[in-house]
Formats: C-alpha cells, sequence, structure tokens
C-alpha cells in the first residue's frame, strides 16, 4: 500500500483504490491533501498494470469541499494555488480535480455523506458518479460569493442542461444522490455504491486495456464536436487499435471462446491515449 497522510493509494488485482483521509474534517480539502491527489493520480499514470480507479472517501463523506478553516490560517494558500505556469492550462485547485479526467483509465467515484463544492468538482470530473440515495450534494461556492473554479465548467458543460447547471451553480443548494441521478451528475444510485464500483471495475478490467484507454480518449476528445471532426478522431484512434497486440489477443479470445483466454498484455500502447 501506498500513502500520504491525507490520501491513501492501494492497488490490488489492477484496480487502484483511492481514498481521501481527512475524516475529521469529512475530508476537507487542504493543500497537502490537493498536492497529494495530483501526486496520486500521477503515479497511477505511470503504474501500467492499473486499469481501473476506484476513488472513496474515508470516514462519514466523501468530500465537503475545500476546507476554509485550513484557509483561514493559511492565506497564502490561494494565491499560489490560484496562479500558474504559462505553459500549464491549468492551476492547482483545477488540476486536484481535472487530473482524474485526464487519466488513461476509468475513474469511479464512490459517494457517500456530504459532497460540496471542491468534492463535487473531483466527482464531476470521474467518469463514473455512483452514489447513495440519500447522499448530500451542492455546487456550494456561491455560499462563499464565488464560483466552481476546479475545472466544474468543463465537466457540468458535458453532463447536464445548462438551466440545471446555472441553477444549482447560482443558488449552491443542497441535493440528493437520487436528484443528481435525475440531472445526470450522477451515473447510478445505489445503496451499497462500493459494491457496484468494485463490481463495474472488475468487467472493465477483463477488456482490453487499450481499447478502454482508447474509448475513454475517444469520448474526451470528441464528445459536443462537429461530426467531420469526430469522425476523424474515430478513424485514426481506431487505427492505433489495429496495430495494437491487446488487439489481436481481443480477437482471439472472442474466437476461441471454448479455451482459456488469453491474458492481456498491460499498458504497452496506453501512452498514445493520455493526452
Amino acid at each position: 500500500m501506498k500513502t500520504t497522510e491525507n490520501v491513501q493509494l492501494e492497488v490490488r488485482d489492477t484496480i487502484a483504490y483511492v481514498s481521501l483521509n481527512r475524516p475529521d474534517k469529512h475530508n476537507g480539502l487542504d493543500e497537502d491533501m490537493m498536492i497529494s491527489l495530483i501526486r496520486t493520480a500521477r503515479c497511477i499514470k505511470q503504474d501500467k498494470s492499473i486499469r481501473c480507479v476506484i476513488l472513496q472517501g474515508n470516514g462519514p463523506s466523501f468530500c465537503a469541499g475545500l476546507d476554509f478553516g485550513y484557509v483561514a490560517k493559511h492565506p497564502f494558500m490561494v494565491p499560489k494555488f490560484f496562479s500558474k505556469f504559462p505553459w500549464s492550462k491549468a492551476n492547482t485547485f483545477q488540476r486536484a480535480a481535472h487530473v482524474w479526467r485526464e487519466l488513461p483509465v476509468p475513474v469511479i467515484a464512490v459517494v457517500h455523506g456530504n459532497c460540496f463544492g471542491g468534492g463535487m468538482q473531483i466527482i464531476l470530473a470521474c467518469d463514473y458518479r455512483i452514489a447513495e440515495p440519500s447522499a448530500q450534494l451542492s455546487i456550494l461556492e456561491m455560499k462563499w460569493g464565488l464560483i466552481p473554479d476546479m475545472s466544474g465548467m468543463v465537466t457540468l458543460s458535458r453532463l447536464t442542461r445548462v438551466d440545471i447547471a446555472q441553477e444549482l451553480t447560482m443558488t449552491g443548494r443542497f441535493f440528493s444522490g437520487q436528484e443528481g441521478a435525475e440531472y445526470g451528475l450522477i451515473s447510478k444510485v445505489s445503496a451499497t455504491p462500493f459494491v457496484d464500483a468494485e463490481a463495474l471495475a472488475r468487467v472493465i478490467c477483463e477488456k482490453s486495456p487499450d481499447a478502454i484507454a482508447a474509448t475513454k480518449f475517444l469520448f474526451k476528445k470528441t464528445w459536443k464536436k462537429d461530426t467531420r471532426m469526430a469522425l476523424l478522431w474515430e478513424r485514426l484512434t481506431q487505427l492505433r487499435l489495429f496495430a495494437g497486440k491487446n488487439q489481436r489477443i481481443a480477437m482471439y479470445n472472442a474466437l476461441n471462446k471454448e479455451k482459456e483466454p488469453k491474458p492481456f498484455m498491460t499498458r504497452g500502447s496506453f501512452k498514445r491515449f493520455s493526452s
């Protein structure tokens, strides 16, 4: 198990389990936690054995958002994290959430208890969000006179209607996991979200890791793009898969169901689909 004080990482059977670990603060985001989230995602990206990620929170909540008590005691954190290098497309606040969308492997968020503000933006950057029906969600930045600034403007526009996104952002109101599913912000509600997340992860891990990575890349690249560009990226991505060993293994397994399936290779060509 690889851990930091505030973010834990454990890899079992090609699945990476990432746990936010400030339970006494409802996993409120402080400086160390956000940096640890970015570094953990980087570690996952470099580990070619990992095929899926389950992201969860220890204690009573997934994440209650930015720890404003910590910020009040460390006033230089906000300007430091808000600024960015000229060659980077995101600052530290944005990277702590958006880094999960940029991973070449699927990320499943397990949501329980409170999920507010920055926590909400983190799960929106994941590929799937499985939540307890009673989970309490909120795009809470309006309470502090702010807007979502951890990549929420990117992910909200891909998951729900603009009127719903505006209403939730302008009011900062609380809504349940069940309501979140109705809005398109939650993929599935479940009384046992972790169990369902593991089941989904295992199904994904049985597939070609190259095809899974290519699928995530393709949807990110083409979602809401014009038809001509979407078709172009579809062709280019498929050509890359045709050249890979994992595609041949998948073909062999599909045609020889009565034989012992060949195991897929690890992330041989994942890097081609991680940009």
